[in-house]
């Protein structure tokens, strides 16, 4: 891929964090999401077998963005991407862990706190970053974030991200979301997975038919 998440109106940037999930409700929990409309899957490495539900997400959404949250190191970047991973989130930033993703061809999306973080991983070669905690980055400061950040950057807030709170995100200049536990929670089934995901899809699209208007 060109880039690492679709820039806004370029496709859908909401990632689905699924931390907790297990290898055996990996189809029936991606065909929720991808129905709704979603194109971008995390399984966080602290999911049971992270691994091998990389691997059946993978193979069974091949059109999708498939890869592992939670990354650490640059060997667990290799281990992804040897499961057929094509996507590292990590909470922090790693210059070893961002450069050993662009080395293999992976997207990648670091977390970022502070604009010194911020450009401390575009320097490394990032161009979506993950704005992680959220709730310590309001509307007001990623808006601030916004003026200084080179326009072609992606600025994804991630952490307590509702339907709701999309809205002020987006008019502060956010260029997509991830979303965990509003989205998905281990044990849910596919049903509740799905009615929350075409919630924030058309939610999504109402907020950027509005902007564009």
């Amino acid at each position: 891929m060109d880039e690492p998440l679709p820039r806004a109106p370029r496709g859908l940037p909401l990632v689905a964090i699924l931390r907790g999930i297990r290898p055996d409700e990996a189809d029936a929990i991606g065909d929720a999401l991808v129905s709704a409309g979603f194109q971008t899957l995390e399984v966080p490495l602290n999911s049971p077998e992270p691994l091998r539900t990389i691997e059946r997400l993978a193979a069974r959404f091949p059109q999708c963005l498939v890869g592992a949250g939670t990354v650490l190191s640059p060997a667990q970047v290799a281990a992804v991407c040897d499961a057929g991973g094509r996507l590292i989130v990590a909470p922090n930033f790693d210059a070893a862990v961002t450069r050993a993703a662009i080395g293999l061809g992976l997207a990648v999306m670091p977390g970022v706190a502070t604009p010194s973080e911020a450009f401390a991983a575009i320097a490394a070669g990032a161009t979506t970053l993950k704005v992680f905690p959220a709730e310590g980055v309001p509307p007001a400061v990623l808006r601030a974030w916004r003026a200084v950040v080179p326009p072609e950057i992606a600025l994804l807030p991630v952490g307590g991200i509702s339907v709701e709170l999309m809205g002020p995100y987006l008019d502060a200049g956010a260029d997509g979301f991830g979303l965990g536990s509003a989205l998905y929670r281990a044990g849910d089934d596919a049903g509740q997975v799905g009615e929350r995901a075409v919630r924030f899809v058309d939610r999504w699209h109402a907020l950027h038919g509005r902007l564009r208007a």
